[in-house]
């Protein structure tokens, strides 16, 4: 799966120094620990993407109803913005973590605060401000959350073991987006519910797994020697030194374009353009959503046991990215909801196989595996940087074509993101160290 050192310069030996091995080897935690680990990634995934794609939608349309995209726009980028920072800094701060809880569970134990807090903002938002600042709270609250549970594959697990949990920590989203929307749907149209029943589940999951992990305090001989240059470098990794790892992240960039795309303005899309009643809107996401989950839960477990099984991830990731720039293609020309449901079958095929896969690569490709967090973070970024950048270009690409008919073109933001996915996969081929 991996080369020799003396292969690839990036890359330590796979039971050496360099190898990110803790002290006595890993863990590889099996059983109910699976489960919790799976149900946090996946209920946090909820919390933030129910209020990501129908509900902070749906909370812009109560505070102005005329400037509801608008308002989303501002709020998800901003939110997005703020998550750039948080992301690499709570992957620095959790790897030099010399608390008793262990280094990651009390980043778990403070998303749980984050989430639950910036939830009951949210619901007492009475403008575009508190909106803004009580997303804000739990886009936070999910970065110290997604930082801690993906730096949990290399702490944990051995890096020819990571397939099946790297699978989860690549479904978390979708299976996220089906159990939140189902959760927030159930409650529909009371938007208070809406908002915290998923975030009320999340902090349980995230209680639940802080209780369940074992998690080996690092004592202060252990922890990364502080240095001011490489903290300043928090936010940076050098592509010249490694750039198969550039190379993964500007993939997982350019296919989270085609995400963000369809995640926050499906609502929109389906209102406007598939004509659905604002007050079945969330029933309809739901389902599309479940759909996605149910087709990435039946190919991209599969695909990551394969991936193990063969020692390769590079095939596997470049037609994933593929296959979802099709699906993305096939939403831009949806006639009608059927259509529109086949899209995102072809989508959740392409988008399970591809995040399955691709985190294990990039476990394997990280500038430092013993402190994996801060590398983790930055690669975060990649997944995040659409989210702040397409709410600021989707206005303009929304424009291209408009008519009074027609007075937002969804079908050339949807066709640029399926472009995008098409970029990603061109980016997987020259990654050297991975098969």
């Amino acid at each position: 799966m991996t080369v020799s050192p003396q292969e690839s310069p990036e890359l330590g030996s796979p039971t050496g120094p360099g190898s990110g091995a803790p002290p006595g080897g890993w863990r590889n935690p099996r059983g109910s620990f699976t489960f919790f680990f799976l149900f946090a990634i996946a209920a946090t995934a909820g919390a933030l993407l129910s209020d990501a794609i129908l509900t902070l939608a749906l909370k812009a349309d109560r505070i102005d109803a005329q400037r509801a995209t608008t308002i989303l726009s501002i709020v998800v980028a901003v939110g997005g913005l703020c998550s750039l920072v948080a992301f690499p800094l709570i992957g620095r701060l959790s790897d030099r973590s010399t608390s008793r809880l262990g280094r990651r569970r009390p980043f778990l134990l403070a998303a749980a605060v984050l989430i639950a807090a910036g939830s009951l903002l949210i619901v007492a938002a009475t403008d575009v401000l508190m909106l803004t600042v009580a997303y804000t709270v739990v886009g936070t609250g999910a970065v110290a959350a997604m930082v801690a549970t993906s730096a949990i594959v290399p702490d944990q697990f051995e890096p020819d073991r990571r397939g099946t949990p790297s699978s989860m920590v690549g479904l978390g989203s979708p299976i996220g987006a089906v159990l939140g929307l189902f959760l927030a749907q159930l409650v529909q149209p009371h938007l208070t519910a809406m908002i915290l029943l998923p975030a009320g589940v999340a902090v349980l999951a995230l209680l639940l797994l802080t209780a369940v992990l074992k998690d080996r305090p690092q004592s202060p001989q252990e922890r990364p020697p502080f240095v001011l240059r490489e903290f300043l470098g928090t936010f940076w990794v050098s592509p010249r030194r490694y750039p198969s790892f550039a190379l993964a992240w500007a993939s997982r960039l350019f296919i989270f374009f085609g995400v963000a795309a369809v995640n926050a303005y499906q609502a929109f899309y389906l209102i406007d353009v598939q004509h659905v009643d604002t007050a079945t809107v969330g029933t309809t996401i739901f389902l599309a959503t479940l759909i996605l989950t149910v087709v990435s839960l039946i190919f991209a477990p599969v695909a990551g046991q394969i991936s193990d099984r063969i020692g390769r991830r590079k095939p596997f990731v470049v037609v994933a990215a593929l296959i979802f720039a099709i699906g993305l293609g096939l939403v831009a020309a949806a006639p009608s909801i059927p259509a529109f449901f086949l899209a995102i079958a072809v989508m959740g095929l392409g988008q399970g196989v591809y995040f399955a896969v691709d985190f294990a690569l990039i476990t394997e490709v990280l500038p430092d595996p013993a402190n994996p967090g801060k590398d983790i973070g930055i690669m975060s970024l990649a997944n995040n940087l659409p989210v702040m950048i397409v709410p600021a270009v989707a206005p303009a690409l929304l424009a291209i074509g408009a008519s009074t008919a027609t007075p937002q073109n969804f079908v050339v933001l949807f066709a640029a993101g399926a472009i995008a996915a098409v970029i990603s996969a061109v980016f997987i081929l020259p990654i050297r160290g991975v098969r």
